[in-house]
């Protein structure tokens, strides 16, 4: 808290202003100590550990050193989501699929099916906001760049970026963001498990479905 020092104090002292690492940063440095290593490591499951690390590049190591142990030195991205209990973003692009197509049923058991995986309905609705915001920053040429995954990911969903409208992408964000802050408590051990579907569903699927579509009995 530089502001509460004397300017006359503040002059004579050394300034060092740390951040978070760059998850670039950190997936080069990884892949360089796989290299090395003899690891054999999937960009994306890189990317995993990186987020999950936080800009921490310690975390990123252990994290690292752990993956390379349980998965035998071969580090993919389904072995280490599996390890990491990681949602895997194939849920996400078929959820908004759903969406487009406005298949209600179709996206009330896939989230369905993500609770019978032992996923917290607040993940779920954490993963679609992070989604949601991958496909807004791959709508345009020009923020794409900004976008953290590889190549093949980063073009999946800038096609699926081109289906849909800004509108929707936009409402979608501002729906699941608004979820992620204020809708967890709606996550309780005494809460019945389809009073959670029936709330998160109604409340986190954009407003291209009709509103008695989203009405569970």
């Amino acid at each position: 808290e530089k502001h509460k020092i004397l300017p006359t104090i503040l002059s004579r002292c050394q300034i060092y202003d740390f951040s978070r690492i760059e998850s670039a940063d950190i997936i080069a440095h990884l892949q360089g100590i796989a290299a090395k290593e003899g690891i054999t490591a999937e960009h994306e499951a890189l990317r995993i550990i990186a987020q999950k690390s936080d800009g921490c590049m310690r975390d990123a190591l252990s994290l690292f050193d752990q993956m390379a142990s349980f998965t035998q030195g071969e580090l993919t991205y389904s072995k280490v989501i599996s390890s990491l209990n990681v949602l895997d973003y194939e849920y996400y692009f078929r959820l908004t699929d759903f969406i487009l197509d406005k298949k209600v049923p179709q996206a009330l058991l896939l989230f369905n099916e993500v609770l019978a995986k032992g996923f917290e309905g607040n993940i779920f609705i954490e993963g679609a906001a992070a989604h949601f915001r991958d496909l807004l920053i791959n709508s345009d040429t020009a923020t794409a760049p900004l976008f953290e995954g590889s190549e093949e990911l980063r073009a999946r969903y800038a096609e699926q970026a081109s289906r849909c409208k800004p509108r929707m992408i936009f409402s979608a964000i501002r729906l699941y963001s608004t979820w992620e802050v204020w809708g967890v408590a709606i996550y309780t051990p005494s809460t019945p498990s389809k009073e959670i579907a029936s709330s998160a569903v109604r409340h986190a699927l954009p407003p291209c479905f009709p509103a008695k579509a989203l009405a569970l009995s």
